[in-house]
C-alpha cells in the first residue's frame, strides 16, 4: 500500500510539474494584433498592412491591423501600452511620438517606461517643395527670398506640430528667416495651395510629393535627410545646400506593452529582420518612398531618445502648441 500511495504521489507531482510546460504553447498560438493610431490608408496604416502580410507567414499565425485613430496616434499607443505583455497586442510606432514628448504637456503613458521597443522599419526624408513657377530652385534662392522680404513668404504644413511643420521651423532657425506658418487640415489642401502658388513652400511626404514633382505641378528643391535619398537620388539635400546638419525623417517601427517576455521581442525582432532582408518587401517598401531601416531593440530606444531631443528643441523654440 505503502508502495502504491508513494507510486501514486509520485505520478502526481510528475503530471503536476507537467502542466505549465503542457499549457504554455509555443508563441504565438493566436492572431497578433498589430495596432495603427491612424486611419485606413494612410502611410503608417499602408506600411504596417504590407509588413502584417510578411510577419504572418514568417510567424505562422495571422497578423491583424487593428486601426484606432485619435490625436495623431496617441489614442492607439494608449491601447497597446495598457495591454498585457503576452506578444499578442503591438503597435505600429511612428516619427510623431518623439514630437508628443514635448509638444502635449501629459500623456496618457510614459513611452520608454510603459513600451517594449522590438525594432525599426524604416525610414523616409521629407521633399521641399515649391510652386512650379516659383523664383527658388534651390534652398539658397529660397533663403534669399525670404531675407528679401521678411515675414513675406509663407509656407504649409498638414498641422501644428507635424514633422512637416517642425523641419520648416528647423530651416527658420538654421537660416535666419522669417515666414509665416499656414497649418492646414491634411496634406492635401496644403499641396492644392502649393501647386496654386498661394504658399512659398512646404515640406512634404516623398510618396505624396514627387509624383506632382515629376508631373511639373511642384519643384523639388531638397531633400531632408542628411544623405540623398536612394529614391530620388537626383535631388540635394538641405545639408548640401548651405545648412550642414539638417536631417529631419520620418520613420516607422514597432513597440509592445512594458515587460514584453524578451524571448518574445527577440523573436518579433528576427522576424522584423528576415521580412526585411526579403528583396520583395523591401521593394514594395520602396514603391512606398520608404528605406528600410533594420536594428536592434537598443538601437531603436536609443535612436527615439535622440529623436525626442532634436524635436523637443524645435518643438520650444517655434512655440508649437498642440491643437
Amino acid at each position: 500500500m505503502k508502495r502504491m500511495l508513494c507510486a501514486a504521489a509520485l505520478s502526481a507531482a510528475t503530471l503536476a510539474a507537467a502542466l505549465p510546460a503542457m499549457a504554455q504553447a509555443p508563441y504565438p498560438n493566436r492572431p497578433v494584433k498589430l495596432v495603427v493610431g491612424y486611419p485606413p490608408g494612410g502611410p503608417v496604416d499602408i506600411t504596417a498592412r504590407e509588413l502584417a502580410k510578411v510577419l504572418s507567414q514568417s510567424l505562422g499565425a495571422q497578423v491583424v491591423v487593428d486601426n484606432r485613430p485619435g490625436a495623431t496616434g496617441i489614442v492607439g499607443n494608449e491601447v497597446v501600452a495598457k495591454s498585457p505583455p503576452d506578444g499578442y497586442t503591438l503597435v505600429m510606432a511612428a516619427s510623431p511620438m518623439v514630437v508628443h514628448e514635448t509638444l502635449y504637456e501629459k500623456l496618457p503613458y510614459d513611452t520608454l517606461r510603459d513600451f517594449t521597443f522590438i525594432g525599426t522599419i524604416a525610414s523616409a526624408p521629407l521633399l521641399l517643395v515649391a510652386p512650379p513657377g516659383s523664383h527658388a530652385t534651390n534652398v539658397k534662392e529660397l533663403i534669399a527670398m525670404a531675407k528679401a522680404k521678411p515675414g513675406a513668404l509663407s509656407y504649409a504644413s498638414p498641422g501644428t506640430g507635424s514633422v512637416n511643420h517642425l523641419a520648416a521651423e528647423s530651416l527658420k532657425t538654421m537660416s535666419g528667416i522669417d515666414a509665416v506658418h499656414v497649418p492646414y487640415k491634411g496634406a492635401a489642401p496644403a499641396e492644392t495651395d502649393v501647386m496654386g502658388g498661394r504658399v512659398a513652400f512646404m515640406f512634404d511626404t516623398i510618396p505624396s510629393a514627387l509624383p506632382k514633382v515629376r508631373a511639373g505641378q511642384m519643384r523639388a528643391l531638397a531633400v531632408t535627410s542628411s544623405k540623398r535619398t536612394s529614391i530620388a537620388p537626383d535631388i540635394p539635400t538641405v545639408a548640401e545646400q548651405g545648412l550642414p546638419g539638417f536631417d529631419a525623417i520620418t520613420w516607422y517601427g514597432i513597440m509592445g506593452p512594458a515587460n514584453l517576455p524578451p524571448d518574445i521581442a527577440a523573436r518579433l525582432n528576427s522576424e522584423l529582420d528576415k521580412a526585411l532582408q526579403s528583396p520583395a518587401f523591401r521593394e514594395r517598401l520602396t514603391a512606398l518612398g520608404l528605406e528600410p531601416m533594420p536594428g536592434t531593440p537598443q538601437q531603436f530606444m536609443q535612436f527615439y531618445r535622440t529623436e525626442t531631443v532634436k524635436w523637443g528643441k524645435v518643438v520650444k523654440s517655434s512655440g508649437a502648441k498642440a491643437d
